[in-house]
């Protein structure tokens, strides 16, 4: 396994040398790394991949998701992976270009998935709990609808990635009512959950270069972050869960990850992994997903598996 397999030895060594620097400047990186894993992607193979595109959950424009099956994707009763993306909750698409973040649906279908890519309201529009109500409001429409397009509705594992993972969370956990149909633990729905650089703990610390962000989404009462914080609510998490960091994260996020997982853990929660994806900074962690990078697929992709059940 070596990060950035694939790659031009160019770009490459640009990823390389970024690591160490990357929270000097975020969003040039980001677009950095957008910039070199773009053209490979769309150089990814497409044949047999069906997408359905733009479907609608509710009625906000953004309200939207994309269905992803592949080949290798059983055509009835298949179990379903939703990706929820990030952009420090004010900004982000769900296709923030033709391929990212289609990727990671994309390789969710290869690997026997339906695969859902789903948007949502941005802050501040829709304010804590905006986000998590999309998810719950989403998950309702794919119980009902997605097996139509070949999903177990009784099998739906929920990756949210940078703050996705916050909403992804707050979800699960059923912080601020978000859960919806019968309370916090009892009514997610989920057989599973990943938290891929998750934003975990509301923070506008001035080492947080997202601190707009968190004021955008979770209000600017800092006396609330604690009580709205996934962290603060990990005592809850009763369904199988990986929390993924890469080496390279926007701070903070890294601890926040291992907080959650050693709080989880403290609680007795069963079934939980954590994972660090060495070389990979907080975007090419999901970017470098359906190239010839192992560094972080195969693991989701192990933990996934694990949530079905065993014949």
């Amino acid at each position: 396994m070596r990060p950035f397999e694939g790659l031009p030895a160019a770009e490459a060594a640009v990823l390389r040398a970024m690591g160490p620097v990357w929270a000097d400047d975020i969003n040039r990186h980001r677009k950095q790394v957008v910039e070199i894993y773009t053209p490979l992607l769309s150089a990814a193979d497409r044949a047999g991949i069906t997408v359905d595109a733009g479907l609608a959950y509710g009625g906000h424009a953004r309200q939207r998701l994309d269905i992803y099956r592949s080949a290798a994707t059983p055509l009835r009763g298949a179990p379903v992976a939703v990706f929820v993306h990030g952009g420090a909750f004010m900004r982000g698409e769900m296709n923030s270009n033709a391929e990212i973040y289609g990727n990671v649906a994309r390789y969710l279908a290869r690997h026997g998935y339906v695969g859902v890519n789903l948007e949502y309201r941005l802050a501040p529009e829709a304010p804590f709990p905006g986000g998590a109500d999309d998810v719950a409001l989403a998950m309702a429409w794919l119980r009902t609808h997605i097996g139509g397009y070949g999903g177990n509705p009784r099998h739906i594992v929920l990756i949210g990635h940078s703050a996705g993972g916050a909403h992804a969370a707050s979800y699960a956990l059923d912080i601020g009512g978000s859960g919806g149909i019968g309370g916090a633990g009892a009514g997610h729905g989920l057989a599973g959950l990943v938290l891929v650089s998750a934003r975990l703990r509301a923070d506008a610390l001035p080492s947080n270069p997202n601190a707009a962000g968190v004021r955008a989404y979770w209000g600017d009462d800092a006396a609330l972050y604690e009580q709205r914080s996934p962290v603060t609510h990990a005592w809850r998490l009763d369904l199988p869960t990986l929390v993924a960091i890469a080496e390279y994260e926007n701070p903070h996020l890294d601890a926040y990850g291992a907080e959650f997982f050693h709080r989880a853990l403290q609680a007795g929660a069963q079934g939980l992994r954590f994972a660090q994806v060495p070389g990979h900074n907080h975007t090419s962690i999901v970017a470098h997903l359906d190239t010839a990078d192992r560094s972080f697929g195969p693991a989701l992709i192990d933990f996934l598996d694990s949530t079905r059940p065993t014949i």
